[in-house]
């Protein structure tokens, strides 16, 4: 807005009212932009204003892309450690499987060993050779193991058909001092096995060309005792007395504990 003074009156042709010093100010119209008044002009930009916005900008997209860079840290580390619980979870089950598998096969080779013993087997060609033999126990509830042991005639053992174990020869009695009880055998212990001896002819092609009747030759077994009526199990010790070495028995018990 723009006022008109008193000397810009006189200098206009006008005079100015001589009760007063001055002359009121006549406002002038302001000048019209884009069809509107404008009494003041824009304030003017602060310096360095544009740049401050580009540095809070920058600013902004930096802590951005740092709150990024932790979060996926934080995620990796995460993950890392959720493979590392799934690792330690496998290594715990393969090792629980691992000791289950032992176990059980400890069990197993116990079981074996205690239903089983050594004794000599003879092969299809003459031979003798020591093997473990698997018996299975006749007295039910895992109370029983087997014992092998050797013993030279006479054994001094009576031996009985068990009355409450069809089929089961069992030692009645042992005699003190006896070759038996040197040996280990107790009394009420079961006859699962024994040597036997059978003597058989054996004939070279040669002499059954040239006629011959052969040779006799002793063979030594182990003869099962169970099932066997008694008077077959002691023929069978008996028969030892055929061996030319001249071995001690084999005597395989099942042995309550």
């Amino acid at each position: 807005m723009r006022f008109v003074t008193s000397s810009t009156l006189a200098l206009l042709g006008l005079r100015a009212c001589a009760t007063l010093s001055f002359t009121p100010l006549v406002p002038i119209s302001p000048p019209l932009i884009d069809g509107k008044a404008r009494l003041f002009s824009a304030p003017p930009l602060r310096p360095g204003g544009g740049s401050f916005a580009l540095l809070a900008s920058s600013g902004d997209s930096a802590t951005s892309a740092e709150e990024e860079a932790r979060r996926l840290r934080e995620q990796a580390e995460r993950l890392r450690r959720e493979v590392a619980d799934v690792e330690r979870s496998k290594q715990e089950v393969a090792k629980a499987e691992r000791e289950e598998s032992e176990r059980t096969a400890a069990e197993k080779r116990d079981v074996r060993m205690r239903y089983s013993a050594e004794v000599p087997i003879l092969k299809g060609d003459g031979s003798t050779v020591l093997e473990r033999v698997d018996f299975p126990p006749r007295i039910a509830g895992g109370k029983s193991r087997i014992e092998a042991c050797q013993a030279p005639l006479p054994l001094g053992i009576l031996l009985g058909e068990s009355e409450e174990n069809p089929g089961v020869i069992q030692v009645d009695e042992v005699a003190s001092d006896s070759n038996g009880e040197v040996s280990g055998v107790k009394e009420g212990d079961i006859l699962r096995a024994c040597t036997a001896c059978q003597a058989t002819m054996e004939t070279p092609t040669w002499q059954l060309l040239a006629g011959g009747i052969g040779q006799p030759k002793t063979k030594r077994f182990m003869f099962s005792a169970d099932g066997q009526p008694l008077e077959e199990v002691m023929g069978a010790i008996a028969s030892n007395r055929m061996d030319p070495e001249g071995r001690p028995v084999w005597l395989v018990l099942e042995r309550v504990e």
